[in-house]
This record gives structure tokens, sequence and C-alpha cells, in this order.
């Protein structure tokens, strides 16, 4: 691309989609900075040659100083955000505990929409910008025993649709990346998770729970149609140089059938299908 509108920021960085977009957007001439949230990580990709600051999505004071920081590196000046970082809580609803549901709402939606807040005078006062969130296929459907993370990405969404309609006219553009099955740390972090915060022992739902343990150790892909993080730097290359971005961009064979289905197939015929794509929280 010829004309580089501006620098970009990214979260979630250490890994998996973020790492692979920021030293993809880069290698295309695009001025990044790169965040992530533990200190030793900032060091590491310094090393790779990115513009790495700390921000930690689940303390507002770090977004904020973390935001500061960003603006500082590029005199004022910010293009494009893409809020990436997240992670996923396994886990039957009815053993979630308030305090687990707040924990994956701090990290996938609220420090989220703290960022965009804090970019959107940035970008206003320019004229222009590009405001990209990474959802889920599970954004638009739910899965059983996902529940945190469905419900994250399903507040995200609506969030999402309503600033794109809000920011109409503005030269702001917000799309939705919609990925699926993409390969990164994903289920290395959501066992971890799930260790800490679902009390299994004391669980009705230990059966699944033994099986769903399986899955997240699995060697190699653990769903059909799975891609990689390449997919999404695709379609983050276009949400920010197409003078006409998506709304929505999906990614993986899944995404598509599921955004299809949804508005073809009554509501308990789709839940007889997800149950079985699941198998019923196993998978």
């Amino acid at each position: 691309m010829k004309d580089i509108p501006g620098p970009v920021l990214i979260t979630g960085c250490s890994s998996g989609i973020g790492h692979h977009v920021a030293h993809g957007l880069q290698r295309r001439g695009w001025p990044v900075i790169a965040s992530t949230r533990h200190a030793d990580d900032v060091a590491r990709l310094r090393t790779e040659g990115l513009n790495t600051i700390r921000l930690d999505l689940d303390d507002p004071g770090s977004v904020k100083k973390g935001f500061d920081k960003a603006l500082q590196l590029t005199g004022g000046n910010l293009y494009g955000l893409f809020n990436n970082g997240a992670w996923g809580l396994p886990g039957a609803v009815e053993d979630l505990s308030r305090e687990a549901l707040l924990a994956q709402l701090q990290t996938n939606l609220l420090g989220w929409h703290q960022l965009t807040c804090l970019a959107i005078p940035v970008m206003r006062a320019a004229c222009r910008g590009r405001i990209i969130h990474n959802s889920s296929v599970l954004g638009l459907v739910a899965m059983p025993f996902r529940g945190a993370y469905n419900c994250s990405k399903f507040a995200l969404e609506g969030l999402t649709d309503t600033l794109r309609l809000e920011l109409h006219g503005t030269g702001i553009h917000v799309s939705l990346i919609e990925p699926g099955p993409v390969r990164s740390r994903f289920r290395t972090n959501a066992e971890a998770a799930w260790r800490h915060w679902i009390d299994v022992e004391h669980s009705v739902h230990q059966t699944t729970y033994q099986a769903m343990e399986q899955r997240l150790n699995q060697e190699g892909d653990a769903a059909p149609f799975t891609l990689g993080p390449e997919a999404v730097l695709e379609k983050v290359i276009h949400a920010l140089g197409s003078p006409h971005p998506r709304p929505r961009y999906a990614v993986t064979v899944p995404t598509h059938i599921f955004s299809l289905l949804r508005r073809l197939l009554p509501t308990r015929a789709l839940d007889a299908l997800l149950r079985r794509a699941s198998g019923d929280g196993a998978r």
C-alpha cells in the first residue's frame, strides 16, 4: 500500500493474532504501536523491533497510561485501533461466579471500551480513523460451556454496532472481525482460566469437564477449518486501507456457515446443531 494514513495501536500482541498482525502491518510500512500487559513481553517485543507499550486492559489506570504513552510515540496521531487482547473462560453458566464473569468482561469488553473512548477524540479531530474489534463466531451464535466468552462477544457486537451508527459521517469507520478457529495460545490460556475460576470438583458437569480438559490439551488444531493468524491479518489490512471498509469480516468457514444458519434456521434447530457441533461442550 502506497498511502499509509497513520499509526495503528494494537492490543494483545504477546502472541497469536495480535503478534502476527503487529509484525505483518509493520512489514507493510504501517507505524505500529504494539501493547501487552506483562513487562517481560514488552521487553521481548521490543527486541523483535516493535514499538511496544505496557497496557493492561483489566486496569483502567494502565489503559489511560498506555494510551498516553502511545500518543507520545506517535506525536499525538492515531489512525487505527485494533482491539484484540482477550481470553476465554470455559465452564457452565451455573458454575460462573459473579467475579469470574466480571473478570471475563473486564478484559474482553470494558477495557476495549475505555481504550476506544480515548481514541475517538483523537480520530475525530483528524476527521478520520479506523476502529477494528476482533470478535468471534461466538459473538454470532452461542455454544454450551462457553457462556462467559459468548457473553463478552455478544456484548461487544452490540456495542460496536451502536458505535458504528453513532460515528457515521465523522470519517471514523468501525469494523468487526469474526475469526472462528484460528491458531493461537487461546486453548492454553483458557485451560488456565478454567482451573482458576471453575470449581470442577463440586460441579454437576464433571463428566463434560473431563472431556473438555482433553480438548484443551489436544495437540494440533482442535477444530476443523482452523486457519493461521495470517487470515485475520488480511482482513485487518482491508479494514484499515479500504475507502469502504466492511462492517463485518467473516474469516473462517465456520463463521460463514453459522452466520448464514442463524438467519435461516428456527432457534430450536440451530440449538440442536450447536449442541452437536460442540459435543454438548466436550468439543
